[in-house]
């Protein structure tokens, strides 16, 4: 195990104290300086290792793997949504692994208190004080296990966090650690158990990726490599949180054009006038997935983002946050299928006048 990494189970876990090694601990100090931008060639050495490993460790699934690192380069948040067993958990610790940061993992269950995750005020008798204990959300990548299966009121402390990156306790505001990153999983809704996440929480995570069964090939490797060992034990942090900082800098002066930006608007407006949906992309939506869009760009050894960025990231980022009429749902459309159709409507700047785009490529 990392020996970064500590583990919250329920509420049996007492914050300050089995959650962060069972001493008291004041809270990190937050707030992210300025940062220096990365070369892009050390850019693209470095982003290009943190793939490899994590590749080692999810067989066949490049295309989640390259999402959940545009999310975290963007400076995002990451929602993994499947089936129990598929690697969901795998795949955010194997994240968490590749950055030589604090990482904390949670363990949503229905007895998870909110003061579990955000920290409480304790009484010291020998000071006659109150001393504020860190909830597990002081960490710079927290591992949300099965988010869902907590109660509304607890999954709505993560909500300051993730949006602000602070956290306030008693009136007091507590900033969290630079960079901060929750990459949460959830099983389907209709499983049992299961609370569905409200619109507010989705649409804090910058994507929702899910990952699938792996094809037979993939499948077979990991029988034969995965039988007696953790794949997670050879993982060796590639990049050091200063580095991870200077790499969230470089994705931050990625250029976006006017035009670029006004197609990310037309998507949104189209969003919010098809008659197939109910709730369109809020602005909070379009915000991420343009810097989702220049963390691609970065990605691909750009210094500015295409409107194809902006068509690849637009499912992941978008689709969690929209939601269906009910005739529609009725007739078998879901938000990817409504996004795709609207992919196909919205002119892309630069094509030839009349025509749109053919849809989202497989990103």
């Amino acid at each position: 195990m990392n020996p970064q990494e500590t583990t919250l189970l329920g509420s049996g876990a007492a914050p300050g104290t089995a959650a962060f090694g069972g001493r008291p601990q004041a809270p990190p100090a937050g707030g992210a300086a300025a940062v220096p931008a990365m070369d892009p060639t050390r850019f693209g050495q470095l982003s290009g290792q943190i793939m490899a490993v994590m590749n080692t460790v999810i067989d066949g699934k490049e295309a989640p793997v390259r999402i959940a690192l545009t999310v975290l380069l963007a400076g995002g948040h990451l929602l993994l949504e499947d089936v129990p067993g598929v690697g969901k958990t795998l795949l955010a610790k194997a994240l968490a692994r590749t950055v030589d940061c604090s990482v904390n993992r949670v363990q949503f269950t229905p007895d998870l208190l909110p003061s579990d995750i955000t920290g409480v005020s304790i009484f010291n008798q020998s000071a006659r004080s109150f001393e504020f204990r860190p909830g597990a959300i002081f960490a710079n990548i927290v591992i949300g296990d099965e988010i869902n299966r907590a109660s509304a009121k607890t999954q709505s402390a993560l909500l300051e966090s993730m949006a602000e990156h602070q956290v306030s306790v008693d009136g007091t505001t507590y900033q969290l650690p630079h960079p901060f990153m929750v990459v949460a999983t959830q099983n389907p809704i209709e499983m049992e158990g299961t609370y569905p996440l409200p619109e507010a929480q989705r649409d804090r995570f910058m994507a929702r990726i899910s990952l699938g069964y792996p094809d037979p090939r993939a499948e077979e490797a990991m029988l034969e490599s995965h039988q007696w060992t953790n794949p997670l034990d050879s993982v060796q942090p590639v990049v050091s949180t200063g580095e991870l900082a200077a790499m969230v800098a470089a994705v931050a002066a990625v250029h976006v054009a006017p035009a670029v930006r006004a197609y990310t608007v037309a998507l949104g407006q189209a969003s919010r006038s098809s008659p197939q949906l109910r709730l369109g992309a809020s602005p909070r939506a379009l915000l991420q997935l343009v810097r989702a869009a220049k963390a691609a760009a970065a990605l691909a050894g750009r210094t500015f983002v295409l409107p194809d960025d902006v068509r690849q990231l637009a499912v992941p980022v978008l689709a969690h946050r929209i939601l269906v009429e009910r005739a529609a749902a009725s007739a078998g459309l879901t938000p990817a299928s409504v996004l795709t159709e609207l992919l196909t409507m919205v002119p892309v700047p630069g094509a030839p006048q009349g025509r749109a785009g053919r849809g989202a490529r497989k990103y």
